[in-house]
């Protein structure tokens, strides 16, 4: 099976769209989505009803959880909670009940996603440390397990007790060892790099490749801008971050 892995789309409906084309040019036979499909961004039911279109396997993000309504704001900082209020006002009934029904984890054939980690996927702590990561490895049923939320791709390998970070876009995966892929974010990737990222799984040949794919950013920033979101969710498109 070849899996299209992404998530961390806030609301973009430019990055989204870049991606899906991407995908298409590779032959895929899931697409699975690791939640924040809204919040910063000016397309939030765009977005959802893309999801939707694609019929992919979706979890939860913590921005889809505040949008319906099912979280609270105060932990975000003060631009994230501005769009998030703006998106719970946005959305339309059929996106709303989209979003509140999605699980917080799910497993697959050899692997398992959640948005954020395995551990406490409610409380959508990041993934940071060695530490986060043996707490998730020691809940991780599959040998591999995606998550975003921290919008940064980096792949985490459990080897013997040792655990070992790559920021290698090609990954192997190897017999007998663990690993945790954040597949980085489509619309608001925060590496510097501001590139749309995503994964490829191959499930048979046993590999895993992050692909980047570039996108119409300025439009992006223009609807953010129009919309009277903060300018910030849009400038720091531009540069990654």
């Amino acid at each position: 099976m070849r899996y299209a892995i992404f998530g961390d789309i806030h609301a973009n409906m430019e990055a989204m769209d870049a991606v899906i084309a991407d995908i298409a040019n590779h032959k895929v036979d899931r697409l699975v989505c690791l939640g924040d499909i809204v919040g910063y961004g000016a397309d939030p039911v765009a977005c959802v009803e893309k999801i939707k279109e694609l019929d992919c396997v979706t979890v939860a993000g913590n921005h889809d959880m505040v949008a319906v309504g099912m979280m609270n704001p105060d932990s975000f900082n003060l631009f994230a909670r501005i769009a998030a209020l703006w998106t719970r006002n946005s959305l339309n009934d059929e996106s709303r009940a989209f979003l509140k029904d999605l699980p917080l984890t799910a497993t697959m054939n050899n692997f398992q996603i959640t948005h954020s980690n395995l551990f406490a996927p409610s409380l959508f702590e990041y993934i940071q440390t060695s530490y986060d990561a043996m707490r998730n490895f020691e809940c991780q049923e599959k040998p591999l397990c995606f998550v975003g939320h921290s919008h940064i791709p980096v792949t985490l390998v459990l080897k013997q007790d040792t655990i070992v970070f790559t920021l290698d876009s090609e990954i192997d995966v190897e017999p007998n060892v663990k690993m945790i892929v954040n597949v980085g974010s489509i619309g608001q990737p925060r590496d510097e790099n501001p590139m749309s990222s995503y994964a490829l799984y191959d499930s048979e040949m046993r590999k895993i490749v992050i692909k980047r794919v570039s996108y119409n950013i300025e439009k992006t920033c223009k609807k953010i801008v129009d919309a009277k979101l903060p300018e910030i969710n849009a400038e720091r498109l531009r540069y990654g971050r």
